[in-house]
């Protein structure tokens, strides 16, 4: 009886609650991504993974907060857990950029390994500014022109407004005669259709789900970055979980972003097929966009506009608030482009 008595009572002491993080996640408007891959992982962490954290979770435009605010927010522990948007918080850390500037990334392969190479530089970054730890770094896919005027090539932008994604971009428009609007991705549908922008880039999925085409009318596939995604932990909220369960963390968040990358090239094929009225079309709704073929000079300004555009003008925004980024850049992300 006694040992009867003792286990009962000792009982609800070995049980111990699962540990509960905040979680911010992209926003809805990004859609399928979202929808199917990462929202899915967070709502059922503790259950897919068996590590014993249960994730609340909220998608950026349910709670209130700014696309570029959520670095400050990481770093106050609001949310304990953030589905970054990496280039519109570059304006809080220029470093990011580093990771997709224009040029860089001309397709999946290739950003791949550029992720790859830089990105513990980014995690210690934003370590040491925003208490923020980076645990996986993604892309939604090249990066594309959708107008609603007609365009032919990058010489008919000279202009017209044209929502961008983060502040190198931004210096790259306005070579060649365009002018950037920084927008948050939500309104971008209403700008098209209200005028108060002409174009806008993003990748053909995120497009289709957000309803561009509806206002767009020609699709210009250059891709000027591939639009890297980082997802990030609170550092006092990482030093809290014991070692083991940060090692299954890390390890289950390596899967989400491996699988993300994966259905992310699956999503930017199918996407183009959707917004061109193409079959099959298979993740997004049909519409009617002309697809414009990129030019011969638009295709060589790409190659030159890492070089001769998009690294001076990092570079020049990065060593104001981080000395020696620029040398970091090219000793690690340098010999993977043949850049030096």
């Amino acid at each position: 009886m006694a040992a009867v008595a003792t286990a009962t009572f000792c009982a609800p002491a070995l049980a111990q609650d699962n540990t509960k993080l905040r979680v911010m996640g992209m926003p809805l408007a990004t859609g399928k991504i979202q929808k199917d891959k990462e929202q899915p992982f967070f709502e059922n962490f503790a259950k897919v993974t068996g590590i014993p954290i249960d994730m609340d979770y909220k998608p950026l435009d349910s709670t209130g907060v700014k696309e570029f605010e959520q670095l400050r927010v990481m770093k106050s522990g609001l949310f304990d857990i953030v589905g970054l948007r990496l280039g519109q918080v570059s304006r809080d850390e220029p470093t990011i950029l580093g990771l997709d500037l224009v040029g860089l990334n001309t397709d999946y392969k290739v950003a791949r390994k550029v992720v790859d190479a830089y990105k513990d530089a980014v995690d210690l970054r934003l370590q040491d500014r925003f208490n923020t730890k980076l645990l996986g770094v993604w892309p939604f896919g090249p990066q594309i022109i959708f107008c609603k005027p007609a365009i032919a090539s990058l010489e008919d932008l000279k202009g017209e407004k044209v929502r961008i994604l983060d502040g190198v971009m931004a210096k790259f428009m306005e070579k060649i005669g365009a002018t950037p609007v920084t927008m948050a991705f939500g309104e971008v549908s209403q700008g098209l259709k209200l005028g108060t922008i002409d174009c806008a880039v993003t990748g053909p999925s995120s497009a289709n789900s957000a309803g561009w085409p509806e206002s767009a009318t020609h699709v210009y596939p250059l891709g000027l970055q591939v639009a890297v995604q980082g997802y990030g932990i609170n550092m006092t909220a990482w030093k809290k979980l014991p070692p083991d369960q940060q090692g299954k963390l890390r390890v289950a968040m390596e899967k989400l972003t491996d699988d993300i990358w994966k259905y992310s090239e699956e999503l930017w094929a199918d996407g183009m097929r959707c917004n061109a009225g193409q079959d099959p079309c298979t993740t997004g709704k049909k519409y009617a966009l002309k697809t414009v073929k990129p030019t011969a000079k638009d295709l060589e300004l790409m190659k030159s506009a890492l070089k001769d555009i998009a690294l001076p003008a990092w570079s020049e925004l990065c060593e104001k608030s981080n000395p020696g980024c620029t040398d970091t850049w090219k000793r690690v992300v340098g010999p993977v482009v043949g850049l030096k």
